[in-house]
């Protein structure tokens, strides 16, 4: 294993365990038996670290949603295989995601925040559903920010159902209604607000 994947693999285990703010280069090279100017040869901070662990999981998070595409012919199917992606992605990342996604430090809210005007466009995630939507005929007439504020509120349910999945160790079968309660629900939502 090269070194750098040993200490992002410190780093993650240590985030599990503890917390984004709890974590440091010392404890990282305790971890590993090196010392910290050997972290220090590969990352300039923990911050840089923790930014690394961040990007990989968003990056896997937005290829896991790149994989279903929403068609305007079947938006319940498109959007019931995201949504099932992302709870079985932010289940399987646990405690990581939960720390990472609850965290109000500065370094994580430059990648976790998405309730402010224009994250639609600078969100990977939430551009995918933003286009997704404006393709659909009752969405299309209404204004940028009216459908960014639905992409808001459709990516916060999923967020908030995918942490309390997590919190109450849902079973699978409880998953699976949950998420086409989910599904039905957004599309009857979407399909009313057209009208």
């Amino acid at each position: 294993m090269d070194m750098r994947r040993k200490i992002l693999g410190a780093a993650r285990k240590l985030i599990r365990e503890e917390n984004v703010e709890g974590i440091s280069i010392r404890k990282i090279a305790r971890l590993i038996e090196y010392s910290p100017a050997t972290i220090y040869h590969y990352f300039d901070s923990k911050e840089q670290i923790v930014e690394e662990l961040i990007t990989e999981d968003y990056d896997r998070m937005i290829d896991t949603l790149s994989a279903h595409p929403v068609a305007r012919e079947s938006l319940g199917e498109a959007l019931k295989s995201n949504i099932a992606s992302y709870i079985n992605l932010a289940i399987e990342m646990g405690d990581l995601y939960k720390k990472v996604m609850l965290s109000d430090a500065p370094a994580m809210l430059v990648r976790s925040a998405v309730l402010y005007k224009g994250a639609a466009t600078e969100r990977p995630a939430l551009a995918m559903l933003y286009h997704a939507l404006r393709e659909l005929r009752s969405l299309s007439e209404r204004s940028d920010s009216d459908v960014e504020t639905i992409v808001q509120v459709i990516w916060s349910t999923l967020f908030g159902l995918s942490l309390r999945m997590m919190i109450e160790h849902v079973n699978e079968e409880q998953k699976q209604r949950l998420i086409n309660q989910t599904v039905e629900l957004i599309v009857n939502a979407i399909e009313k607000r057209g009208r």
